[in-house]
């Protein structure tokens, strides 16, 4: 783990390529694979590995903890023994002028002992209480069972190369060296005792790939082994043998890796996978296995950094992020998120399909300060609360509404909401859908999702408010629905105060199928019943199909959004015999392919005008009428113009021209490569100039890339009507976004 700057730097570009790679698709529990008697190691048999299984999907919230030597200078964060060796850096002069030269004054004091400039001794020593120290693993293990958690557990090494354990491989470790106790195995023991899942994160890949670049060659043996300097063949095999002690001795229902896997020997990754999932065959556990590079990802569990997707993602998927927006170790000076900023961005991560790993920073004498104390503890009541809304659940075809945007990555920051934020969940019944509110939004609250144009709601029978208690509820009186929405009316002030306010919503059936805004959604059963998938924009292969929780050949109806295209194809990898749907479908017999589609392709429909508006501004995309080849695309305020419509037509290779209705030119990106270049238009002449993908960014917002600049469409922010449409680098503004609705 690292800080965001440092990793924002350093990940590989296979990271973004995993993160991408999961980030379309469906909705569902998944479909788990048989697994195989014995997994040898190699990909095919690993990726037949139960990727997340129902314990997992169950449990939603975890803790663990960045502890260890690094924890002793408390200065900068958790990369100090990395950034100490860093001519330039603030580490290294805070480290020069608080032990001496790195030359002289290395790392390793941290574990042996050493005094510094003051004449302080210093070391990573922490006491149990029972020895008269601070230290309490069965205190930690409470506290994580007061916060909600289902599954805890520590840092067992990071970069650094100290192990945590009695490791016969490493004599860096917390028994020869360092407190002379066996953490991980105190940690296990401690909280195996409380009923909970055990995880135990490794971030060793990196000790050995990049972490120790700055310090200086060691001669000695050991030194060499603990500053990842023993040569690339020994360094794998160490890698291997460090874990494989970790599964023989605590016997992990979690095994999380931190990033650069990708650079470790594939061989010794899939020594691994077997090794871990054949051991947990045989201790009859399922388990899991994270990743954020260097796996397949389809027996894994992908993790994404400090963030998550902007939409419902499948398959299931983890975050892991901090109590703490400076650092994951402590250090002083340590600031934290909120309350309600953890609070609410966890209930985002479970509305769209994921679990949330948070990270807590114990000081080095192993106590838990008292602000991150009260953090985990109200996580903790709100989950003893209103837990039936998140434990348990799966994610509804709708992950939520309302003006704050959450995710669309790693490394996005958590945010708070607001009052006229809602986000989902359903039982796994399928019969119940819990609207968790965030904040008292007063006496009335309209549902937007729930409007009459995009669900029938007449199998509603109860609405309530969850209680302050569990298990408790406000009845309510009955809701109307119209076009706008679902309208409730609640208490006229807050019956009692907490962080998020739960509806309850009981049917007499299964939970109606929701009519898309984008994309498409498909069910298993007639009457847009059963299991549903949701898919974006894109292809989707059978695999995406089984991650989906539909499976090929399940398909009986289909939901296309207004304006949107599904090609089903008989054949995976969209071969064989092909039907193209542009309206919903009830009954997919009717066409003569019940059951017989295997993958799909989801388009914008070819004949369908759109308007397209910014998501900042609220102007539409204008060409400005009969203007001449090269003029400069506005934007406008919408008035129902042909100039203010535009047809996506798919090209080749996932890429549309989007085409003027008035003057037939094309979104031209006109070779632009800096920020700010406008976007102009021109007749098509099959160039790349004038290709675009059209992105799924959540709900229904798209970025527009242009294929050859890279750059985005740029509403520019709260603009002018008339103003020019530019083009951006993609990130996370909302100026990059765009709504497109069929006309």
């Amino acid at each position: 783990m690292s800080s965001s700057l440092n990793r924002r730097q350093l990940l590989s570009a296979a990271t973004w390529v995993a993160a991408a790679a999961v980030a379309g698709g469906g909705l569902g529990a998944g479909v788990a694979h048989a697994a195989p008697s014995a997994y040898t190691p190699d990909w095919d048999s690993v990726d037949r590995h139960p990727a997340a299984p129902e314990w997992f999907q169950d449990a939603k919230f975890g803790i663990y903890f960045h502890w260890g030597v690094f924890s002793v200078p408390a200065f900068g964060n958790e990369w100090y023994p990395r950034t100490m060796y860093q001519a330039g850096d603030s580490v290294h002069q805070h480290h020069i002028e608080t032990y001496g030269r790195p030359s002289a004054w290395p790392y390793h004091n941290f574990i042996d002992g050493a005094r510094d400039l003051a004449g302080n001794f210093v070391k990573f020593a922490p006491k149990l209480k029972s020895a008269g120290g601070n230290f309490d693993p069965d205190e930690w293990a409470q506290l994580f069972v007061d916060a909600g958690a289902r599954f805890a557990g520590p840092v067992a090494e990071h970069h650094d190369g100290f192990s945590m354990w009695d490791s016969q491989v490493n004599e860096w470790n917390s028994v020869n060296k360092g407190p002379g106790l066996d953490l991980l195995k105190l940690f296990a023991t401690a909280i195996r005792a409380k009923g909970l899942k055990l995880l135990v994160a490794m971030h060793h890949a990196y000790n050995f790939t990049g972490f120790y670049e700055f310090a200086p060659a060691q001669t000695d043996p050991s030194l060499k082994k603990l500053y990842g300097q023993l040569g690339q063949a020994a360094e794998n095999q160490l890698w291997f043998d460090k874990l494989k002690e970790v599964v023989d001795r605590a016997r992990p229902d979690i095994l999380w890796q931190d990033f650069n896997l990708v650079a470790v020997d594939e061989q010794q990754r899939l020594n691994f996978l077997a090794y871990y999932y054949n051991q947990a065959d045989s201790w009859g556990r399922e388990v899991v296995a994270t990743y954020k590079d260097g796996m397949n990802g389809k027996g894994e569990v992908f993790d994404y950094e400090r963030g998550g997707p902007a939409d419902l993602t499948t398959p299931y998927w983890l975050t892991d992020d901090s109590i703490s927006s400076s650092s994951w170790c402590y250090t002083q000076g340590i600031g934290y998120y909120t309350f309600q900023q953890m609070l609410h961005s966890f209930i985002d991560r479970v509305s769209k399909n994921g679990n949330m790993l948070l990270n807590i920073a114990p000081t080095a004498d192993g106590t838990i300060p008292q602000a991150q104390k009260d953090i985990l503890l109200g996580i903790g009541d709100h989950l003893k609360r209103f837990g039936e809304s998140l434990y348990a659940t799966r994610a509804w075809t709708a992950y939520g509404e309302g003006p704050t945007k959450m995710g669309g990555g790693s490394f996005t920051t958590p945010h708070a909401g607001t009052p006229q934020d809602i986000r989902f969940t359903r039982n796994k019944a399928g019969t119940v859908l819990y609207a968790t509110v965030l904040g008292w939004p007063g006496s009335s609250l309209t549902i937007k999702t729930l409007g009459s144009e995009r669900i029938n709601l007449a199998s509603l029978s109860s609405v309530k408010l969850l209680g302050t208690t569990a298990g408790t509820y406000i009845d309510l009186p009955a809701p109307t629905q119209n076009s706008s929405g679902l309208t409730v009316t609640l208490p006229s002030a807050a019956p009692y105060s907490a962080g998020a306010y739960v509806l309850k919503l009981t049917f007499s059936g299964t939970i109606p199928g929701l009519r898309p805004l984008a994309g498409a959604i498909a069910f298993t059963d007639v009457n847009y019943t059963g299991t549903a998938g949701v898919f974006t924009v894109g292809d989707h292969t059978a695999g995406d199909l089984a991650a989906s929780g539909l499976g090929a050949r399940t398909l009986s109806s289909l939901r296309p959004a207004p304006g949107y295209q599904v090609i089903g194809y008989s054949g995976d990898d969209f071969t064989g015999t092909s039907w193209t749907f542009t309206a919903e479908n009830p009954d997919l017999r009717n066409t003569g392919n019940n059951d017989q589609i295997t993958s799909l392709k989801v388009r914008f429909d070819p004949a369908t005008h759109f308007r397209i508006t910014n998501a900042t501004n609220g102007l539409a995309l204008d060409s400005g009428g009969d203007v001449a080849s090269g003029s400069p695309l506005k934007q406008w305020t919408w008035d129902g113009s042909s100039n203010l419509q535009w047809r996506a037509e798919a090209v080749a290779d996932g890429y549309y021209r989007l085409v003027n209705r008035t003057n037939g030119m094309v979104a031209d990106g006109w070779g632009a490569t800096a920020d700010g270049s406008p976007a102009r238009q021109a007749p098509w002449n099959g160039g790349t100039d004038q290709q675009w993908t059209i992105a799924p960014r959540g709900g229904d917002r798209y970025s527009i890339h242009n294929r050859t600049t890279g750059l985005v469409l740029d509403g520019g922010g709260n603009v002018a009507s008339g103003s020019l449409t530019k083009q951006w680098t993609y990130g996370s503004s909302a100026n990059l976004l765009w709504t497109l609705t069929a006309l």
